[in-house]
């Protein structure tokens, strides 16, 4: 899984607390940069969002184990997670058992909607663009950053500094509410229209996104997951954990462009149709093995 890494669904975070990679994922170009705290939100969100009930500690540090991830950054992870205000703690006796707060909950749904929904089919492009014009000065770079980290993740590309663009006009609304939320009313302006007659959209296209690292990142996850057979209740649960996690990635590298801007036999329509598949087949085995490990804790 983000995956997976913006307010509603982190983009994949290159923290200090590395994990190792599955042995699937151990190939020359991992599927993102794995750590303890991005592995413990896919875990909450596959397995403690569905659910009202509280998770021991030591469930959650064994799962984590399982992913390789060591006791300490385990715990780590945790109170990272706890400090940003998405898990809340309390005791019975010793033990120490952990809920999604109302803000952990909304940021896991949010983000479990755009990944489970991200493989869908995209309706089909009426031709219209909606390019956005920002000026942001060079000397604020955090401000860029988060303008370009968030414009990225609503799939936006960019050709050209200050210039960005979609061949979704829809996503007006989300981009007016980042525009605003980052205080840049005044230095924006956006167009909605068709390609004039000037220039190449597909030249534009290859200047705003790098489709051959995305098209070579989902033969990647292909390639990982494509004859992945686990054994047994506890390698499903970890294989299905790392499914989610590499796809959660994926929502922020891929703009979901309409199939007219695509390279022919796009790479993305077969991994998402193996998520879908692999995902389903691991399902009920992963949540039972779950269930298991929470009522032998409790």
């Amino acid at each position: 899984m983000s995956t997976g890494i913006r307010a509603t669904a982190p983009a994949p975070d290159a923290a200090s607390d590395s994990a190792p990679a599955h042995p699937a994922l151990s190939r020359r170009r991992e599927l993102g940069q794995t750590s303890a705290r991005s592995l413990l939100l896919t875990v909450l969100g596959e397995f403690v969002l569905p659910r009202s009930e509280p998770v021991w500690t030591q469930v959650l540090i064994d799962v984590l184990g399982g992913l390789g991830v060591e006791h300490k950054s385990a715990r780590q992870a945790l109170a990272r997670t706890a400090a940003e205000g998405l898990l809340v703690s309390d005791r019975a006796g010793r033990r120490v058992r952990w809920s999604l707060t109302e803000s952990g909950r909304r940021l896991l749904s949010d983000g479990a909607a755009r990944i489970y929904g991200f493989g869908a089919a995209a309706p089909p492009w009426d031709g219209r663009w909606l390019v956005l014009l920002v000026s942001v000065p060079e000397s604020r770079r955090q401000l860029r950053h988060r303008l370009r980290t968030r414009l990225a993740w609503a799939g936006l590309g960019s050709p050209s500094p200050g210039v960005w663009l979609s061949p979704e006009p829809a996503k007006q609304a989300e981009v007016s509410d980042v525009i605003a939320d980052l205080g840049l009313e005044g230095v924006t302006s956006s167009f909605v229209g068709p390609f004039g007659a000037i220039g190449e959209q597909a030249e534009v296209v290859s200047q705003a996104w790098d489709l051959a690292e995305v098209e070579a990142a989902y033969e990647e996850f292909i390639a990982a997951f494509t004859d992945a057979a686990p054994a047994t209740p506890a390698e499903v649960l970890a294989h299905q954990i790392h499914l989610v996690h590499a796809w959660r990635r994926f929502p922020f590298l891929d703009p979901k462009l309409p199939a007219e801007l695509l390279p022919r036999e796009w790479a993305g329509a077969r991994a998402a149709e193996l998520f879908d598949t692999v995902h389903a087949r691991w399902d009920e085995q992963a949540q039972q093995h779950w269930r298991r490990l929470v009522s032998s804790a409790s």
